[in-house]
């Protein structure tokens, strides 16, 4: 005997009862989607292109180039836990890897020193975009855009352009070129090699998802973003937490300019403002993976997905990665929040049933006692 499909009930629609689960979401396409992104990246690109899998073709390149995209998206992530946006982080990296050129080739003062005077200068932009968005109620998105412009009009009126090769001395960009280990495979004579500025990724990573996931600092920032005026009236200081956002924003920024001085050793018009959208894309993509909200290791899967995809399409259409990939990080970003404001949606229709739930409880137990 068939059991005939149990009707949703009008009450049940209107409340906004969850959907039975769909074979997307039992397969973890939902949480999941970037892990069998790169894994499809890494059949296709590795049948169709001998040099996608070599180590030291595709595999080392991604892994460590893209550690600079990987700080400017961590840089973007923690004000966006209080739901401020920070568009001027690509504005503040190339203003510190110009300040550190510029002290290293017009001045005598020591390179470490210029390191820190251009920390100090980000420190001040990043202290600015809180006192526009916290003191004056500047909304988050147009001050961090205005103020990316205003940081792009200093930086032109420093350098008018071009490259600046400040000579950095071997012993400040020690600290990016040595390798962490470097193995060579017996017989082939191929080596595989880490450089220091990986394990710098690697650190900040790791003390960003440690503060955002277990200190109370963290817990405060995502209730922040999640309910201000909820988190407000529980207490917490949520300007604090929004300025304080935007200065490590700045910061991290700041540490990235400083981590391709030490790779590269100039200053060139093509760091920083260039690399703001394949941040902005991971952060939003890895939104969508794992926690159903911004986290640091779906903005890390995020990165290096996109990373190995441009890096495949570029060994595949050579001729046309300059318009390829620019199309591959925009629609990115629109599926990826296609994707969060599907989980939004399903997350909203649960607390309408939990609520219905909880006040059918109510009534029964009024009903008892009556």
């Amino acid at each position: 005997m068939e059991t005939p499909e149990t009707p949703v009930s009008e009450e049940s629609a209107e409340l906004g009862g969850p959907p039975e689960r769909s074979i997307w979401s039992r397969l973890g396409f939902d949480r999941f989607s970037a892990l069998y992104v790169l894994v499809a990246f890494f059949i296709f690109f590795g049948i169709t292109e001998d040099s996608f899998l070599m180590w030291n073709g595709s595999l080392e390149f991604v892994l460590t180039d893209k550690v600079i995209v990987l700080m400017l998206a961590l840089a973007f992530l923690v004000p966006l836990t209080t739901e401020a946006f920070d568009l001027s982080i690509g504005a503040i990296a190339a203003l510190a890897l110009l300040i550190v050129n510029k002290i290293a080739l017009e001045t005598d003062l020591p390179q470490g020193l210029g390191a820190l005077i251009a920390m100090g200068a980000c420190l001040v932009i990043g202290w600015l975009n809180g006192f526009l968005v916290v003191k004056l109620r500047v909304n988050s998105f147009i001050a961090t855009l205005g103020m990316s412009q205003v940081v792009a009009a200093i930086i032109r009126n420093i350098h008018d352009g071009g490259q600046i090769n400040g000579e950095l001395t071997p012993t400040y960009r020690s600290f990016g070129r040595g390798d962490i280990f470097a193995f060579k495979w017996p017989g082939t004579g191929s080596e595989i090699a880490l450089p220091w500025y990986f394990l710098y990724g690697l650190i900040i990573t790791v003390i960003v998802y440690y503060v955002l996931e277990h200190t109370p600092t963290g817990r405060h920032m995502f209730a922040t973003g999640g309910n201000p005026e909820a988190a407000r009236l529980s207490g917490i200081n949520t300007d604090r937490l929004t300025w304080g956002g935007l200065v490590a924003s700045a910061a991290l920024a700041g540490f990235a300019g400083l981590v391709y001085s030490w790779k590269v050793g100039i200053y060139t018009t093509t760091f920083g403002n260039p690399l703001l959208f394949p941040a902005v894309a991971a952060v939003f993509f890895g939104a969508s993976q794992l926690r159903g909200r911004p986290n640091v290791w779906g903005t890390v899967i995020a990165v290096y997905t996109l990373a190995f995809g441009i890096k495949g399409i570029g060994l595949r259409y050579p001729r046309e990665i300059s318009w390829l990939q620019p199309m591959f990080e925009g629609l990115t970003l629109l599926i990826a929040v296609a994707i969060a404001s599907r989980q939004l949606i399903i997350k909203v229709q649960k607390r309408k049933v939990s609520k219905r739930d909880l006040g059918s409880g109510d009534d029964e137990d009024v009903a008892s006692t009556a």
